[in-house]
């Protein structure tokens, strides 16, 4: 679903943001890109393989300006998630009998490996969201003047 919106969207457009303090969906992949590879996945994998030790640091939201998300390439970035999404998929089919209440105590409280793999779904979804109303967005700013009222309550 993720490839299948932001299939065809060209770089001005991925780098285009509908307010200043907005996501662009370059960024938008940009962070699924780095939240495969240095959240989800790995801290899953924590929590299953050691969960006594502690969580390796990220920070999702100081990386989309720190890493310069929006100045780099959205095929790039697009094909680099997908490749570690086929990566956490293989990697999640190859668990045996995985202890989904397996727990590590985080600072704001415990959390299992069931709670994690569910975030990791929750988190799909809720940029899939957030791609499909920058879709919007673009769109509607792209057919003015006309009016796209007929269509429905967005």
């Amino acid at each position: 679903m993720i490839h299948s919106l932001v299939a065809g969207v060209s770089l001005e457009q991925a780098r285009w943001k509908p307010t200043a303090d907005a996501w662009s969906m370059l960024e938008v992949m940009h962070h699924l890109y780095d939240e495969e590879r240095e959240d989800f996945r790995r801290r899953l994998d924590h929590v299953l393989q050691q969960p006594d030790r502690t969580w390796p640091g990220i920070d999702p939201v100081g990386w989309v300006l720190e890493r310069r998300y929006n100045e780099q390439g959205f095929e790039q970035t697009v094909t680099g998630f997908l490749r570690e999404r086929d990566q956490s998929i293989d990697w999640l089919q190859s668990l045996e009998s995985p202890n989904w209440q397996s727990s590590y105590a985080a600072p704001w409280g415990s959390i299992t490996a069931g709670d994690l793999l569910a975030s990791w779904v929750a988190h799909d979804l809720l940029h899939i969201r957030q791609l499909v109303e920058l879709q919007w967005a673009n769109t509607t700013r792209q057919l003015e003047p006309f009016r796209v009222a007929y269509a429905g309550q967005w």
